[in-house]
């Protein structure tokens, strides 16, 4: 079905969303999925208003509220974000609830640890006019985090960039390719960006930015190397079948978070 939409799309470029003179101010939403994130929300929808409004378009924060336990509804409310509640602990679940509640002809998906600035605003949409389909950026990690995690994130991101596929804490398209392809498939728990950034790629060009938007490093900080390595090899070794439960996906959905006024 989604090879099908995907095909369909790819025979027109029409079908691809328009940017006529009168339509230069465009809406745009952003949106945000959390589970007990109201240490790292304020920075993050902060870091996205100053994006927008530097950048001069309409614009919309959607906080998608996924069964928090601490005060991330309230946070995300007096930052003046929209609230969307889920009771889903899924990430995937999560961004297509946000999706739905959107009005913005263009979707910004940010994780809830994540800065960006005007520069991945202004280029996404240069990218979206120039004929992609979607895009990310580059990843870089906040904070102070141990050498065996500085490299492992340089190796990571050298391979994973290199095939050009969009990292889950930064992804834009429009909402009529979001459409098109579906959303982000709801079958995984983890690597759903992957599928995501697969399918994009079916209709169009995808598109790296080249300026990495800062995303916590706190799983570097809070995990020890053996951790890391050892659920990661585990899902490999397991492959889609790891992705498709929560079980045994503790690294990703603990909940585990830090004090940022530690660091």
């Amino acid at each position: 079905m989604r090879d099908a939409r995907a095909t369909t799309l790819k025979a027109s470029n029409a079908l691809l969303y328009s940017f006529y003179p009168e339509e230069r101010l465009i809406m745009i939403s952003f949106i945000v999925p959390a589970y007990n994130e109201e240490l790292e929300l304020p920075s993050t929808i902060a870091a996205i208003r100053a994006a927008a409004e530097s950048a001069h378009q309409e614009y919309e924060i959607i906080v998608v509220d996924d069964a928090s336990t601490d005060a991330t509804t309230k946070v995300a409310a007096e930052a003046d974000a929209q609230v969307v509640s889920i009771n889903r602990r899924q990430i995937a679940a999560a961004r297509n609830a946000g999706a739905s509640a959107a009005h913005g002809q263009i979707l910004f998906f940010v994780d809830a640890d994540t800065r960006i600035n005007s520069t991945h605003l202004v280029d996404a949409i240069a990218a979206l006019e120039a004929g992609c389909v979607g895009g990310g950026a580059r990843v870089m990690t906040d904070g102070v985090i141990p050498l065996w995690g500085r490299i492992f994130v340089r190796a990571f991101c050298t391979i994973y960039f290199a095939l050009n596929l969009g990292a889950g804490a930064f992804l834009f398209t429009t909402r009529r390719n979001f459409d098109a392809i579906g959303g982000f498939d709801e079958q995984f728990f983890i690597g759903e960006e992957i599928y995501f950034s697969l399918a994009l790629r079916k209709v169009g060009r995808f598109k790296i930015l080249p300026e990495p938007i800062v995303t916590s490093g706190r799983k570097l900080r809070m995990y020890s190397a053996r951790e890391i390595f050892g659920n990661s090899l585990a899902v490999v070794i397991r492959g889609t079948r790891a992705a498709r439960s929560r079980d045994k996906l503790d690294l990703w959905y603990d909940g585990k978070r830090e004090d940022r006024g530690s660091l």
